[in-house]
């Protein structure tokens, strides 16, 4: 097992390995961009991540209609940066903005998700396949091999019920969010308001929960979700 440089390399996705015979699979839109945009042909090198942890030096061996069949020369082991951390983001009025969060959270190595439903969020479900697909070429694009898990919660009350510290980010808090707040291999949901802040009763909920500012002027949600990504 060799030593990898994360620069330019051409980073793809697949899930289909079999690891004892060494091949990995390449299907669909991966396929795709591998050869009809990319041009490559049989004996070309790539690399390809499982979206766990694991980054695959490999060679085309076999291009079959619209799978690419490879064989792993070399693998390389990559450590998650945020095992313990999860993001809880509220459904926006805006389905994009909340995407972009996610993408640039993905970029900044964030891998734990959790959409919620607050009672003040627009009564819809985010498209979790679409999102997928979103979070798959953010990995790719920041040359990462964790591949975020995400989930949706129909209430904050859900949220409540899971094991970990509670942070939320509060505009009256008078304490400042920092890195140095977080510490080592301890769980924690990092929850975000929704557009319009949570009820009294979500508050209430919340009550035990520690709270911090990201600025000294209010955000928006999906600011406030990349600020905290960042300050990680």
């Amino acid at each position: 097992m060799g030593n990898l440089t994360l620069s330019n390399i051409e980073l793809y996705y697949s899930s289909s390995f079999d690891l004892k015979a060494r091949i990995i699979k390449i299907e669909e839109e991966e396929s795709n961009h591998i050869l009809n945009v990319m041009r490559h042909q049989i004996d070309d090198e790539i690399y390809v991540t499982n979206g766990m942890g694991k980054i695959f030096k490999c060679r085309i061996s076999q291009i079959n209609k619209k799978i690419v069949e490879t064989k792993i020369l070399d693998e390389f082991n990559f450590e998650e940066r945020f095992p313990y951390i999860t993001f809880c983001l509220p459904l926006l009025r805006n389905n994009d903005r909340l995407e972009f969060a996610l993408e640039k959270c993905t970029e900044l190595g964030l891998t734990n998700f959790i959409v919620f439903q607050a009672k003040r969020s627009v009564p819809k479900k985010i498209n979790l396949v679409r999102v997928e697909k979103i979070l798959i070429a953010a990995m790719k694009q920041a040359l990462l091999s964790w591949l975020p898990k995400i989930r949706y919660a129909s209430s904050l009350d859900e949220l409540a019920r899971l094991d970990g510290e509670k942070i939320v980010f509060e505009q009256s808090s008078e304490d400042y969010f920092s890195r140095d707040k977080i510490k080592a291999e301890m769980h924690y949901l990092f929850i975000f308001g929704p557009e319009g802040d949570f009820t009294i009763d979500e508050l209430g909920i919340l009550n035990s929960s520690i709270k911090y500012k990201l600025a000294e002027n209010r955000l928006r949600t999906e600011t406030a979700i990349i600020k905290a990504a960042s300050l990680l």
